[in-house]
């Protein structure tokens, strides 16, 4: 017999990159009681990897849970970014509704549209709350209207059309039901969820059945799956059925060794755990995202969506430059397939494969970003590694044809430089879609364009527009080849023998083009150490010394000036490098060299 669980209720937190989602369920944790009154709570406690609170965005989903009233509300905090958008894809098959964030000024972005377009197709009950209605520049009436449209094109039920409006302040911890109500806290929009979002529904006399939806690791218990019990219910030391709805083979008995349950930010263990409880299961060896644990009596799977397939690839390398091996802890190519494998584990939409060196391997992921974390946290841990450009992955039709991942870019500059962007990007096979004017001076530009069109573009446009402009992508499937594309028109300085770098030798250097080192830096034949101004790569001598003669002191060297050096970030010097260049990646340094060091086996090799 179905019944309801009424003292809970699942839901997911969605919205645009910035739109303020991690800050709201700060707030709603900390109105609920789960901290002590004395007790010290960072900003975005949400947030707990190092890159995620560097750079204040969300990476993997977050699940926690508060209590209002009686009732518990298990909250899940999913990421922003298109290229996290795997993560968000999985954690809506645990929930019974979403609290879609929408920023009262930006209004509905792109991501705002995927994320929604995604709790449409499982037909969830949506609330929306219109966030940072304290912003100077605020116009949520306007806002408003923007997301019913969106609705309206993403074919809204009735039902759908007729969801509650919230207007919050997650910063300030207030939220209202009409603008002109007085904000005191939260209550609101708690008040909203419960009477809203429906409760969790199941068969607590059937077998046991849950979707594992996101899957965590640990050192000291192993793989730890996170889902929702649909019927049933589970409790520790049962046995049970592992089945999967995409590979009917699949099928083990397994046993459950701890079971948890969330309660604020920590895990507790539980005994046992029934419907619509959204729980962690340790103890199971090869747990994957997609696996249904289920009763011996009657194992079903639960059908869950593919997750989308990787757009963009690159070469991770054991680094074999003059430098290798000196700064990093983990530098054989075992140290990197480990690592590499392990990183599975818990990143559904990434992809290892081995080629045919053991020195190499593919990496596949959803775009730079995604890839670029994975680097900066090996990076952190003592590995060394080089990596090649990152390409796309392509694909044929069924004539034969070549086709690409193309995306959707949305931009916003002033209208000054709106220009520069149409051209660079028409530069870069761009079709422009659509263009409309925004508030504040603003543009916005809609353009289709080859994924690879972006690669290296980030660096280029923020140049362009003085810091001033947004871009936006979204993956919008694979179209027909578009034609060669010129990355780079500017060529690389290139050491010419190894050693230190010299002030003497960097002066004369400099006047060739921008410089990436300074004085005292350790150099290798083929290393590049600037960017010249034409397109091709030109040999400087960076250690050279200035002779000296009976008649020259050595201390006349001191009047020479030398212009900064141009210090790179890793995005940068990945947008940077060329299709014939590595990076070279250690825990203290990012060196970027080219393939082939020796200038002459270079040249034969151009030649060809």
């Amino acid at each position: 017999m179905i019944t309801k669980r009424e003292d809970v209720r699942n839901i997911a937190i969605i919205a645009h990159v910035d739109h303020g989602k991690t800050t709201l369920v700060d707030e709603l944790l900390k109105q609920s009681g789960t901290f002590r009154q004395n007790q010290e709570v960072a900003e975005r406690v949400m947030d707990s990897g190092d890159i995620e609170k560097e750079r204040g965005i969300t990476i993997l989903a977050k699940n926690t849970a508060v209590y209002y009233k009686d009732t518990k509300i298990n909250i899940i905090d999913t990421p922003g970014h298109a290229d996290f958008g795997g993560e968000v894809e999985r954690v809506l098959k645990m929930v019974n509704g979403v609290v879609l964030v929408v920023d009262a000024f930006e209004g509905a972005m792109p991501q705002t549209k995927f994320v929604l377009r995604k709790a449409m197709e499982m037909e969830l009950p949506v609330i929306v709350c219109i966030n940072k209605i304290d912003r100077p520049e605020a116009r949520p009436a306007e806002v408003i209207d923007e997301v019913l449209e969106l609705f309206l094109e993403l074919d809204a039920t009735d039902e759908q059309l007729d969801c509650p409006f919230v207007y919050a302040s997650a910063k300030a911890g207030h939220a209202v039901l009409e603008l002109d109500d007085t904000p005191e806290n939260m209550i609101p929009l708690f008040e909203t969820i419960i009477n809203y979002i429906p409760a969790p529904e199941g068969d607590k006399d059937a077998g046991a059945q849950m979707l594992i939806s996101t899957i965590d690791y640990n050192e000291y218990v192993g793989r730890i799956g996170v889902g929702k019990i649909e019927h049933g219910t589970i409790k520790v030391n049962q046995e049970i059925m592992l089945v999967n709805h995409h590979d009917p083979d699949r099928k083990q008995r397994v046993k459950v060794g701890k079971l948890y349950e969330f309660q604020g930010l920590n895990r507790v263990e539980v005994q046992e755990a029934t419907i619509g409880a959204i729980v962690a299961v340790s103890g199971i060896a090869d747990l994957k995202i997609g696996d249904t644990l289920c009763s011996m009596e009657n194992p079903e799977a639960i059908p869950f969506q593919k997750i989308s397939e990787p757009t963009i690839a690159m070469q991770f390398m054991v680094n074999d430059s003059p430098l290798a091996g000196q700064e990093g802890k983990f530098v054989t190519s075992r140290h990197l397939r480990d690592r590499l494998f392990r990183e599975l584990n818990t990143d559904v939409s990434l992809r290892v494969e081995e080629t045919d060196t053991t020195e190499s391997f593919k990496v596949s992921g959803r775009g730079e970003l995604h890839l670029s974390v994975l680097i900066e946290n090996m990076r952190r841990e003592g590995y060394e590694f080089a990596v090649s450009k990152a390409e796309v992955l392509y694909k044929k039709d069924d004539n034969g044809a070549l086709l690409e991942p193309m995306e959707l870019a949305y931009v916003d500059v002033p209208e000054e430089f709106s220009g520069t962007v149409i051209e660079k990007l028409s530069g870069r096979k761009g079709e422009l879609r659509g263009m409309s004017t925004a508030n504040g001076g603003y543009q916005r530009l809609e353009f289709s364009i080859p994924s690879r069109g972006l690669i290296g573009y980030r660096g280029e446009f923020m140049t362009d527009t003085k810091g001033n402009g947004i871009l936006n992508t979204i993956f919008d499937g694979y179209g027909p080849y578009k034609g060669d594309i010129q990355y780079r028109k500017q060529g690389s300085l290139i050491a010419f023998e190894s050693g230190e770098s010299i002030t003497y030798g960097l002066f004369n250097a400099q006047e060739r083009g921008t410089l990436f080192i300074g004085a005292g830096t350790k150099v290798y034949a083929g290393m590049v150490i600037g960017q010249t101004g034409k397109t091709e790569d030109i040999e400087v001598n960076v250690c050279k010394k200035k002779q000296l003669t009976n008649t020259r002191a050595s201390g006349s060297d001191d009047a020479l000036k030398l212009t900064p050096p141009k210090i790179m970030s890793l995005e940068q010097c990945l947008e940077f490098i060329d299709t014939n260049e590595l990076l070279e990646i250690t825990p203290k340094n990012l060196r970027i060299r080219k393939k082939i060091l020796d200038p002459t086996l270079r040249k034969r090799a151009e030649r060809k």
